[in-house]
């Protein structure tokens, strides 16, 4: 009899949680016509990414998303600081839209973020981990 083992992907310790985010999509290759901030939440974080359930603006932007042709700058707001972490996103993956939901969900891997802001998170979810 043999087993097959799945790897775990993740190179970073995650939690459930429930924080608002603040973002915007980005593009220089492509003239969004959006230049609205969305408001979204994540439901999982990690320092090297999040779950973003959120609204995209239009289904024909999710392979500009995936290809990174789009990507999104991002404020997470952690209900232990003061200031908003700023970082870039990419989407490295999109979740089917509820049947009458504009909001889907988006795994986004942090693309460009400060030292500094990622110890924030790592902070957060340490005391998250903690307090358990």
């Amino acid at each position: 009899m043999s087993f097959e083992y799945v790897t775990e992907k993740r190179e970073f310790v995650r939690i459930q949680t429930d924080i608002p985010i603040r973002y915007k999509f980005l593009s220089k290759e492509i003239e969004l016509n959006d230049e609205q901030i969305h408001e979204g939440s994540t439901s999982n974080l990690s320092s090297g990414g999040l779950l973003l359930i959120g609204k995209v603006p239009s289904v024909s932007w999710i392979p500009a998303l995936l290809m990174e042709d789009i990507i999104l700058g991002l404020n997470l707001l952690l209900p232990s600081i003061d200031t908003p972490i700023k970082a870039l996103g990419k989407v490295s993956w999109v979740e089917a839209f509820q049947k009458g939901s504009d909001r889907c969900a988006l795994g986004v891997k942090f693309k460009d973020i400060g030292k500094p802001q990622q110890d924030e998170i790592l902070k957060y979810i340490i005391k998250a981990q903690i307090s358990k």
